[in-house]
């Protein structure tokens, strides 16, 4: 644990904690990511911090020293049309519980970021600015961070015009442009207002 973490007790009665993380909330495109990690306490790693606060270089070498160090890790995820039906606070927590059920190793416990926990099979806390607090929680934001701008990259291949690779799906000023020129394309997310105005059907 680095010393620039803001004091967090863990629990006590816990050995095998993993860290849960979501990206992807905020996009009008794609999945949401959400990655679990446990790591290996005889194992650190250097550096663990909320992913965004990570020049992108930083963030693809941690990328990897996680997946090579960490006990387990996985990814769950929800697409664009499970995010329509549920909602996206809902599909968050469905992609939460995926990441957790698809680790190789079970943990007996769970901290999630934020403020609301999906129902697991196992204890799990929520932890507010836990990207930030608990190195587990970090480095799960980095994955799913990673995983999540590298498939925006990749969209962006396809569809050059919409900028992708440069807001990530985010809705800012040069995305909306982008959307009213070119249109929705089926990775969009219907539901969101943006896109709803878009498609006539708000």
């Amino acid at each position: 644990m680095t010393k620039d973490f803001e004091p967090f007790e863990y629990p006590q009665q816990a050995n095998m904690i993993a860290g849960v993380d979501e990206v992807g909330r905020g996009p009008l495109v794609g999945a949401v990511v959400t990655a679990a990690v446990i790591l290996d306490p005889n194992n650190p790693i250097e550096g663990l911090t909320d992913s965004k606060k990570l020049s992108e270089k930083k963030r693809n070498l941690l990328f990897d020293e996680i997946k090579e160090k960490a006990l387990a890790w996985s990814l769950g995820r929800c697409e664009p049309e499970e995010i329509d039906q549920l909602n996206i606070l809902q599909a968050t927590m469905v992609a939460m519980q995926r990441a957790v059920a698809d680790l190789s190793v079970q943990p007996d416990y769970v901290l999630v970021d934020g403020n609301k926990i999906p129902q697991l099979p196992m204890a799990a806390q929520a932890v507010v600015k836990g990207d930030l607090r608990v190195a587990e929680i970090s480095a799960a934001s980095i994955i799913a961070k990673v995983t999540r701008d590298r498939e925006m990259e990749a969209l962006d291949v396809l569809h050059p015009e919409y900028g992708f690779a440069k807001h990530k799906g985010y809705p800012t000023k040069a995305h909306f442009e982008a959307l009213e020129q070119y249109g929705v394309i089926e990775q969009y997310r219907k539901s969101f207002k943006p896109v709803k105005r878009i498609l006539g059907i708000d």
